[in-house]
């Protein structure tokens, strides 16, 4: 983690300007960005006030402009941002604060209202999950949603965690991230600037004028909360010339979620898949479900610790089983080491899918982590993999799944209204549902 100081001499704006890679830095056009309105909507997320109209202000203001909708979620009230003063408390520099972000905003896009989550100041990293819930709640089905949050890599603890969060709301709901550097233009070097990553928008003048205007309203931020000692001004002019050009960049990477990888590192059954009669009833259930006794080539999407692929391996000649947590592969490895015809396989879904045919697809408590693209993309892929003598078995949990956008009956619907074969049975408890698709010849003959 690199250390800086706000008030420390850092890299002054002309240097990231004149930089010859500057001008090789790919330009998005606004109206193709935002996309046509009514109906896009651009989710701007906020460590702390002033965050928003720095990073993002003049996008914002050109999107409100055409119509698109603006969402702002400010996590945190920027109260520690004076920790010596001796006029303001930290209560009522909150309090303050949240004044100058709602004037900031509505100088932004006039009558639109920010989210304050109200985070304590300097500990989103401690509420990650809970931002990731807040925002994907937000965001919903994200495919006409671009999400602008903190750059991942601004070395600022709570940016850091923001952008973390953003990441993978995005994964889980779709939508098109942009992340924006504030603190790294203080402190980095242009040597250090991830170039090919950035991206420039070049907003319209009238926007620009209104970014000035709502970084004025940040007045404890641009001007000394009073003459004493501790209540300086927080941003000095150099570092806020860094925000004042033409362009606003951004940072366009790959999002990522790294929430399953964390549940499988903490712990090798985080589901209690081995200890559990729920989970191993579950199991027979669908193993029960299947209309044929054997198959010749299986695919089990998410096979997470392989506790269900021990036991589809018996039924089939062949069995694929993928997941995108390298950590839950190992546990599977270690539990599937001694059955033949079984491979492991690493795949982000439905980007990654294995080769060839197969007889079998089973589904089971993966569908709800997908976002609903996503979930789409992967009916495409069975579709074109699953023989015309194939069975698909999905298998999920009924009730909400927190901090996700789809719950198990949702997926169930989108497939089952995909056109992938006839619905040959299911099952419905208070806790499962299981669906079963596939010709209806297959069904075994109860004379027989």
């Amino acid at each position: 983690m690199v250390t800086f100081a706000h008030d420390a001499p850092g890299t002054e704006a002309p240097s990231w300007r004149c930089h010859p890679r500057r001008r090789q830095v790919r330009a998005l056009d606004p109206a193709r960005l935002l996309g046509p309105a009514p109906g896009s909507v651009l989710v701007v997320v906020a460590a702390h006030p002033d965050d928003e109209t720095l990073g993002a202000g003049a996008l914002v203001a050109e999107a409100h402009a055409r119509g698109v909708e603006v969402r702002v979620v400010v996590l945190t009230d920027g109260e520690a941002s004076h920790p010596d003063s001796p006029t303001h408390t930290p209560a009522e520099l909150a309090g303050l604060r949240r004044e100058e972000v709602r004037a900031a905003v509505d100088a932004l896009a006039p009558g639109s209202t920010p989210w304050l989550l109200g985070l304590p100041d300097g500990a989103v990293a401690a509420h990650e999950d809970e931002v990731v819930a807040a925002l994907v709640g937000l965001v919903g089905d994200g495919r006409d949603t671009v999400v602008v949050a903190p750059w991942r890599g601004d070395q600022h603890p709570d940016h850091e965690a923001a952008g973390r969060a953003a990441a993978a709301a995005v994964v889980r709901t779709g939508a098109r991230l942009l992340e924006y550097p504030v603190w790294f233009w203080h402190w980095g070097r242009p040597d250090l600037a991830p170039w090919s990553d950035l991206r420039a928008v070049r907003p319209s003048p009238v926007a620009r004028e209104a970014k000035a205007r709502a970084m004025a309203a940040h007045r404890s931020q641009v001007a000394p909360l009073s003459a004493a000692p501790g209540d300086e001004a927080l941003l000095a002019p150099g570092f806020l010339a860094h925000f004042t050009g033409a362009e606003e960049l951004f940072v366009e990477a790959g999002a990522t979620d790294e929430a399953l990888e964390q549940v499988h590192r903490r712990d090798a059954d985080p589901w209690g898949t081995d200890r559990r009669w729920y989970e191993q009833r579950k199991r027979s259930l669908l193993l029960a479900a299947l209309p044929r006794a054997s198959f010749l080539r299986g695919l089990e999407v998410g096979c997470s610790t392989g506790a269900l692929t021990a036991e589809l391996a018996p039924r089939c000649r062949e069995l694929v089983a993928l997941d995108a947590s390298p950590a839950a592969l190992g546990h599977a490895r270690d539990r599937l080491a001694l059955l033949d015809g079984v491979r492991l396989e690493a795949a982000v879904v439905p980007g990654e899918w294995p080769e060839g045919d197969f007889d079998l697809v089973v589904l089971s408590e993966t569908g709800y982590f997908l976002s609903p693209r996503d979930l789409e993309g992967l009916v495409e892929r069975v579709r074109a993999c699953l023989t015309d003598d194939g069975v698909l078995v999905l298998c999920h949990w009924r009730h909400r799944v927190e901090g996700w956008v789809l719950d198990g009956p949702d997926v169930h619907r989108v497939v089952a209204a995909a056109g992938l074969g006839e619905v040959l049975g299911t099952w419905v408890d208070r806790d499962v549902e299981i669906l079963v698709i596939g010709p209806t010849d297959l069904l075994p003959d109860p004379r027989a």
